[in-house]
């Protein structure tokens, strides 16, 4: 599947920005089955620097400055690129390891792929383990089932649990309160995942890409309609990393465009940034548009 995705995004202050620097994480990654066949960032205005490259993650960055007086930005990002459908999937639903042996093989890792995996167990800058989110997810697993068979039925227990709600929740509302309330985004949901899966020991990392919406039958597709999107993936030694959506209760395939991953959100924020002299308040407008070519 080929397909073409439009990320525009725009800020308005209310006064002139003397300079600007910025890191934005837009330009979508290569993957085992998804492979970028070309990709521009239009920044205006013009930057006086302007560098592409990767992050520790190997994730696709551009560094930008503006250094002249400005009231707006505008990132404007086109990527073309393919995914292929394997039988990835059907293979992880078939692994037979537990989680139990999962714990036990991270206990003494004797490969430098587990050394680097147990980074995803850690706590990270947005998402800290506790007892309470352990909890939550426990009853899912068991010695008796395989571990994917486990975070296949924890992400369907996210799916019927919680509603979507984009007005309930903000890129700071703990996750205690997500899981109190019930109630958040796709941002949340993936939050969520890793703080009750790392709290069972189990390697998760934070997926931050695009997710192909279509309209309901009858309707056109409305352009700039689509959004970024999040999800996680869970290490299987051996194997790879196995990814879950728990806003939508599915296992990626090829909808789901990959632009960045990393221990949360902070890693892989879109555009991040420190303005200078101005914009006192700003307006954020952003337009994704994804299409099939």
């Amino acid at each position: 599947m080929k397909y073409k995705v439009r990320h525009l995004t725009e800020y308005e202050y209310s006064a002139p920005v003397a300079l600007c620097y910025n890191m934005a994480h837009l330009l979508p990654r290569d993957t085992n089955n998804q492979r970028c066949l070309s990709r521009r960032i239009k920044v205006w205005p013009k930057p006086v620097y302007q560098h592409e490259g990767q992050d520790y993650y190997g994730n696709q960055t551009c560094y930008f400055s503006i250094e002249e007086p400005h009231q707006k930005l505008s990132i404007d990002v086109i990527s073309y690129f393919e995914i292929q459908t394997t039988d990835f999937i059907a293979q992880a639903e078939a692994h037979p390891l537990t989680l139990g042996e999962l714990k036990a093989l991270l206990e003494k890792p004797h490969t430098s792929e587990l050394r680097m995996a147990k980074e995803f167990i850690l706590n990270s800058p947005q998402v800290r383990c506790s007892e309470q989110l352990a909890e939550y997810a426990r009853d899912c697993f068991s010695d008796e089932i395989p571990m994917i068979q486990g975070v296949k039925a924890f992400m369907h227990k996210v799916f019927t649990e919680f509603n979507f709600d984009p007005t309930s929740t903000t890129v700071a509302t703990p996750l205690e309160q997500v899981l109190e309330q019930k109630s958040g985004v796709c941002q949340d949901f993936a939050h969520l995942s890793l703080g009750c899966l790392r709290s069972l020991g189990i390697p998760t990392r934070y997926m931050s890409g695009y997710l192909e919406t279509l309209p309901p039958p009858g309707q056109e597709k409305l352009t700039g309609a689509d959004a970024s999107h999040a999800w996680f993936a869970v290490f299987v030694p051996d194997f790879g990393w196995v990814e879950f959506d728990p806003t939508n209760d599915i296992m990626p395939t090829d909808q789901h465009i990959v632009t960045a991953f990393g221990r949360d959100y902070a890693d892989v924020t879109p555009l991040q940034g420190v303005i200078f002299e101005g914009g006192d308040s700003q307006t954020l407008s952003v337009s994704v548009d994804v299409q099939r070519v």
